[in-house]
């Protein structure tokens, strides 16, 4: 009798594999098998949902080249920032260095009883009038308003604007007309302190020339007459004519006194003042063209192939009665000693005109200081400034 085996039991055990075991068959991988493991990845079948990677590596997808230019241009960029930026930190603290190095510190009062204003004019009964302070030994002096050069002298005894006779024993007796500072670029850089002084026995001349332009009956100029004087005397061209016809017919003796704030050298001082001579002659070719004139300027700027100008040292330019002009200057060391002269009457009158007149000045704050100067004096009757006493 031939039992049956019931289905379920032939559902269940069926076999794992999908082949029976035949030998040696079963190591052999079919054709289909052989067609997946063979099959080159870039045809391999993916979900929808996945992304298809790329066949080659990434490795292969760099450039050398444009990697190196990029990392040559942002070190670049980065080193030309940096650069810059250090540039303008170092222009800032130079900067703010001049800065608090042009504020003056602020004066203190002493026991002398010195002024707290600085200011070389102060208001007086609605006059403006030089504030003159003495020193220890009784000197008068006239506060500049500078903290290197504090004050000037509102006299001086030279005997260098004379050139015979007792005045050559006995000096001349200088009285200053104003001062101001000269400054250089748009910084306004501070070079030197610069005074103008006349002849004291000179300045009743002047009053007249000056009073008679305003009102040729009077002998002193009242308050709106002054007002007309002053606006004379700042008007570029009327100044100017004016100051010209001073120097060469009343021709007083005078003199400008100069006194670096910084250290500087005579070529400099040499340069400033060759332009502004060549610049005004230029203008008039007719009366400054011939050769004298040309040699004035050769033995002008010879006087001033020397070496350096400490601040503080002073210069003296005078002259004379005859418009000689007389160059001095003190080393600290020897004194006051000549450099040198120029006889040449124009070329000095040219370079007092650009301290006193014309639309452009070596100092304006010189020029407007000089016509309150002036005033001072126009407003005494002719002769007495003199004998004034302060």
């Amino acid at each position: 009798m031939n039992p049956t085996r019931p289905p379920a039991m032939r559902t269940i055990f069926k076999p794992f594999i999908s082949h029976p075991y035949r030998g040696s068959q079963r190591l052999r991988p079919t054709s289909t098998q052989c067609r997946t493991f063979i099959q080159p990845p870039s045809i391999r079948r993916t979900s929808f949902l996945q992304p298809r990677r790329p066949a080659f590596r990434a490795v292969e997808n760099l450039n050398v080249d444009r990697m190196r230019k990029e990392f040559y241009n942002y070190y670049t960029r980065r080193q030309t920032f940096l650069l810059f930026g250090a540039l303008s930190g170092l222009v800032g603290i130079i900067y703010s260095s001049y800065m608090l190095y042009q504020i003056p510190p602020k004066p203190k009062k002493l026991d002398s009883g010195l002024p707290d204003k600085l200011d070389p004019f102060s208001t007086e009964a609605g006059s403006r009038r030089k504030t003159v302070i003495h020193d220890e030994a009784g000197t008068e002096l006239v506060p500049t308003g500078n903290s290197t050069v504090p004050t000037f002298p509102r006299l001086l005894d030279l005997a260098l604007g004379a050139e015979e006779g007792q005045e050559k024993v006995n000096g001349v007796e200088y009285t200053l007309v104003g001062l101001g500072v000269r400054t250089v670029s748009f910084l306004g850089i501070q070079v030197y302190m610069v005074g103008y002084y006349i002849a004291t026995q000179d300045i009743a001349a002047i009053q007249a020339r000056l009073v008679k332009e305003i009102n040729p009956i009077a002998t002193t100029l009242v308050s709106n007459e002054k007002d007309e004087l002053r606006k004379a005397l700042l008007d570029p061209e009327r100044g100017e004519e004016l100051w010209n016809d001073i120097l060469l017919q009343v021709r007083p003796r005078s003199l400008f006194r100069v006194v670096p704030v910084r250290d500087t050298d005579f070529h400099h001082l040499r340069d400033g003042f060759v332009r502004a001579i060549t610049a005004r002659s230029q203008s008039n070719g007719s009366d400054y063209g011939d050769q004298a004139f040309g040699e004035a300027m050769k033995v002008f700027r010879s006087l001033f192939n020397r070496g350096k100008v400490p601040k503080k040292q002073e210069m003296v330019l005078v002259r004379d009665a005859a418009g000689q002009l007389t160059i001095a200057f003190d080393d600290g060391k020897t004194g006051m000693g000549t450099v040198g002269r120029v006889s040449e009457e124009r070329l000095s009158r040219l370079l007092w005109l650009n301290y006193l007149a014309g639309s452009k000045v070596a100092s304006e704050p010189a020029r407007n200081n000089i016509v309150e100067g002036i005033m001072e004096f126009v407003e005494r009757p002719v002769g007495t400034v003199a004998t004034q006493v302060v």
